[in-house]
């Protein structure tokens, strides 16, 4: 399935756990640093550097460029280190979020709450996913380096849902699926 930029509620209705999804648009980067930072304005009542309505934040802290490149390896970072902060984000109208690894039942929950989905990349083919990027801006905290928050212009990028806007789970399926399968041989 392929689906463009902005993530609405209405494609996040569409995407069911285990569907593999092409995504092109817009998505940004940011990992725990900039995620601290984000909730720390929140609470604070303050503006963020991005307005997170209907976005994709992809937790990932891209190597350098080389030179003539338009971004360095871009591999997934294990999402479990934003679910403090993640509730607080999808609360602002995030609807995706693009990692690797298990999800929180807190944030499992606020996605049911508000629409949102849980992408898997591969983790190990960063070098392959720089590749369906085709443009890379710092938009915030350029000093945390490759933590910044970018925005990416991404062209059939591809992740897995793994989580959708029900709850349904990729990793506790795969769980189940197995262990009868391991029950029908035993």
């Amino acid at each position: 399935m392929k689906i463009t930029t902005p993530l609405t509620k209405e494609k996040c209705d569409e995407l069911k756990a285990g569907d593999s999804v092409l995504i092109s648009g817009t998505i940004y980067t940011a990992r725990d640093a900039a995620h601290k930072r984000l909730v720390e304005l929140i609470k604070e009542n303050k503006e963020l550097p991005i307005d997170l309505s209907d976005k994709i934040i992809y937790y990932t802290g891209p190597t350098p460029e080389k030179p003539g490149e338009i971004i360095g390896s871009c591999g997934p970072t294990t999402s479990y280190r934003m679910d403090d902060y993640s509730p607080y984000l999808l609360d602002l109208g995030l609807k995706g979020m693009i990692g690797k690894g298990y999800r929180s039942e807190k944030v499992i929950e606020s996605m049911k709450k508000n629409g949102a989905v849980y992408f898997t990349a591969i983790g190990g083919a960063g070098a392959l996913l720089a590749g369906c990027v085709k443009g890379s801006k710092v938009i915030a905290y350029e000093d945390l380096q490759s933590e910044a928050i970018r925005e990416l212009l991404v062209e059939d990028f591809p992740v897995i849902v793994t989580i959708d806007n029900k709850g349904n789970n990729l990793y506790e399926m795969a769980k189940e699926n197995y262990e009868g399968f391991l029950k029908e041989k035993i």
